[in-house]
């Protein structure tokens, strides 16, 4: 995948680029209500698809810890059944056609723009010295973030959704709720992209409003609207260099914009807590201050979510010091502990009524993930001062060894398996994408952000602490096994593990090969299997951003190569043409892949981000010093001062 060096590597901010900009603004689409046919790789025929398939087109789209889709419910009527083994017909006829190549020539073109334009044009830059010149990478990632940004201010501005490929826009709310606007904002900052940051604050002054009759997700407003105007603020006031505009500075009207927007969001969203345990409901009512409880699932709520919005909550409360936000989102965490969960591992429903969970199933990829990824961020956010949450890190930690990680029958990967049927059930060997969250949040745990190098110096180091830097970069090398399994280099959705039966324990003699033979018949590959439904790629960050925490601790310089090569294989292949941005796929695992049709938020506010900071020096953020939410917008790190304090304990369990 190597491309010449053009002669001249274009500005996306020179005269020509905004003229450039006009004329495509001008030429394009002006309907962004989603209704014109669709058009690029298969015309849309992906998203088509997803709209016969699944008709609830009005929920919110595809997010963090949502699975891909769900399974419509109701009974057809027999014109209905008829219609849909109709349009299944003609979907295989148009899918064979594809398949045979009838639609590759738009999906070239994309690529040949990119490499007209510079975003991949080379293998491998380097510098003078021969070395990899990772300033030239980062300023790459600059420009497939100005090429995102600016296809969406051209054909969706505004609006909660983006389609590069229909190059249209939707709203999630009847005036919008500044989904991707808010999320991008602090990737904005750190990249310096002050013209656009102007124009992003300019919608939040003149059109952002909360007050909807609109059903919100809890969870996804929290750590994306909340969380991105949080760390905007942050950035804005304690690195007022970057992408500085004279409207935020200190004393101006617009000093407190973000947190102004930030609290009023809040005072809606406390209504979610407002459950008979404290588990807060599912969704809010925007203007009615109202929780909701789930219409699925019983009424029960995701335990993941119920346990992500401590980070947003606490960090709000040190900044206007009402310290009922405190204590509501730490009151979450009390009820979900007190059901003494075995081994720490946590079912993934738990009901806002009772407290208690649902079920027992047991998984960190979908609705479990980040429960235990802000245990350990919420012990370093009040500077190492509450050792509850170390504890309960800890303990489930321990759990993942016990009960969920197990390695593969041929090449011997490390993988974190689920339990289903709960910790007296089969293990399966399903994986989620998410679940490449843990390298870099065990490898973050360890050392408390810290290298590696120095935090094995400090006394307290363990022999534990060692282990389980040896199981991030396990789980690491499993997590690029992922990318590296599928034809277009970018990992499905869900990865399917062979393991033997009985599967060894953890801790049992394992030895995984060193590099990934690119064989396609190489026997590592006998160890992964992506089925179909499983291959779509949403551009998530979960692998990124643990690359990035590695190369961070580690000082490894595989975790950067391996970073670069993902990005060119995003750049590759989810590139739309005509400068229209970039979209997830419905397969990544045939070339060409199948378009989506969509741009999810996550790929500029973490995705982006974390690829730019993989590229970045260690001083930009460093990890000591800050914490990021699971949307990848960073806090500061705070004392708690004489306000606030870790207002539970935990009760006594018994022993397994």
């Amino acid at each position: 995948m190597s491309f010449s060096l053009p002669k001249n590597t274009p500005s996306f901010s020179n005269p020509q680029r905004q003229l450039e900009d006009r004329l495509w603004a001008s030429s394009g689409s002006s309907n962004r209500s989603g209704g014109l046919p669709r058009s690029g790789v298969l015309g849309g025929l992906p998203d088509r698809v997803g709209d016969f398939m699944s008709p609830s087109r009005a929920a919110l789209p595809m997010y963090k810890d949502k699975p891909y889709a769900y399974t419509p419910s109701g009974r057809s009527s027999r014109r209905c059944r008829w219609r849909r083994w109709f349009g299944i017909v003609v979907v295989a006829l148009l899918i064979t056609l594809w398949y045979v190549g009838q639609y590759t020539d738009r999906h070239d073109k994309a690529r040949d723009k990119l490499s007209e334009w510079g975003l991949v044009r080379g293998d491998r830059p380097k510098s003078t010295s021969g070395k990899h010149d990772w300033e030239e990478r980062r300023r790459r990632v600059v420009e497939a973030m100005r090429l995102s940004w600016g296809a969406y201010e051209r054909y969706a501005w505004g609006y909660d959704e983006f389609h590069p490929v229909s190059k249209t826009g939707r709203n999630m709310a009847p005036k919008g709720l500044g989904w991707i606007i808010i999320d991008s904002l602090d990737t904005l900052m750190l990249m310096n992209m002050t013209k656009e940051l102007t124009h992003a604050r300019e919608w939040l002054s003149k059109e952002l409003t909360w007050d909807q009759n609109q059903d919100v997700n809890t969870f996804e407003t929290t750590i994306r609207m909340m969380g991105g105007l949080l760390s905007a603020h942050y950035l804005s006031t304690t690195f007022p260099n970057l992408a500085p505009i004279p409207d935020d500075d200190p004393g101006k009207p617009g000093e407190d914009l973000y947190l102004e927007k930030a609290k009023d969001l809040a005072d809606r969203l406390m209504a979610a807590f407002d459950s008979p345990s404290g588990i807060p409901y599912a969704s809010v009512n925007l203007a009615e201050f109202k929780g909701l409880e789930s219409h699925a699932d019983m009424g029960a709520s995701s335990t993941a979510e119920a346990a992500t919005l401590q980070l947003e909550f606490k960090y709000l409360a040190k900044l206007t010091g009402e310290k009922d936000f405190w204590d509501k989102a730490e009151k979450a965490i009390q009820v979900i502990d007190d059901n003494a969960a075995q081994d720490g591992l946590v079912p993934i429903f738990i009901y806002p009524k009772t407290g208690e969970f649902r079920g027992n199933n047991i998984r960190l990829g979908s609705r479990g993930d980040s429960y235990y990824e802000y245990l350990i961020k919420q012990f370093l956010q009040t500077n190492k001062k509450e050792f509850v949450y170390r504890d309960m890190w800890k303990e489930a930690l321990k759990g993942v060894r016990k009960h969920l990680v197990t390695y593969t029958e041929h090449a011997q990967f490390t993988i974190i398996g689920e339990r289903p049927s709960g910790l007296d059930g089969e293990l399966s060997s399903k994986m989620d994408h998410l679940v490449c969250f843990m390298p870099g949040t065990i490898a973050l745990a360890a050392t408390g952000g810290q290298t590696e190098r120095k935090a094995s110096l400090n006394k307290k180091w363990s022999k534990q602490d060692k282990k389980d830097m040896q199981l991030a970069r396990e789980l690491m090398q499993t997590c690029w096994g992922m990318y590296k399994a599928t034809k277009t280099g970018l990992a499905g959705e869900i990865t399917y593990f062979k393991i033997a039966k009985p599967h060894p324990e953890e801790g049992a003699d394992h030895q995984a090969p060193v590099g990934f033979d690119p064989d396609p018949e190489a026997f590592w590959r006998k160890d992964f299997e992506v089925k179909q439904f499983d291959s779509h790629n949403l551009q998530r960050p979960e692998t990124v951003e643990s690359l990035f925490y590695m190369w961070r601790i580690t000082g490894d310089q595989t975790y950067r190569d391996w970073g670069w090569e993902m990005f060119k294989s995003f750049m590759n292949y989810t590139a739309v043409e005509d400068g229209s941005g970039f979209t997830s796929l419905s397969n990544a695992n045939v070339l060409p892949p199948v378009f989506k049709d969509n741009m999810e938020s996550f790929w500029l506010a973490e995705t982006l981000k974390y690829f730019y900071l993989l590229f970045s020096d260690d001083d930009l953020l460093p990890l000591d010093k800050v914490v990021f939410n699971t949307e990848a917008h960073p806090f500061p790190r705070f004392d708690m001062g004489p306000l606030f304090h870790t207002g539970w304990t935990r009760r006594k369990r018994e022993k397994h």
